[in-house]
């Protein structure tokens, strides 16, 4: 599953700067970054608590 989430945020990252060099959007990564890092932490600590635990524990 891990590999998956990797592809698809490189999907998005490389359809996102797409979109902005064609000019179909305009927005700022940089904003985007600014306001909403928060929700990268948020999204890390989800996969880590919701991860397999892979035998550490045994």
């Amino acid at each position: 599953m891990r590999g998956n989430v990797a592809a698809i945020v490189l999907v998005l990252v490389g359809l996102f700067f797409l979109l902005n060099n064609l000019g179909l959007i305009d927005i700022s990564l940089w904003e985007l970054v600014r306001v909403w890092w928060p929700l990268v932490l948020i999204g890390v600590g989800l996969t880590l608590f919701f991860a397999p635990d892979s035998g550490r524990r045994k």
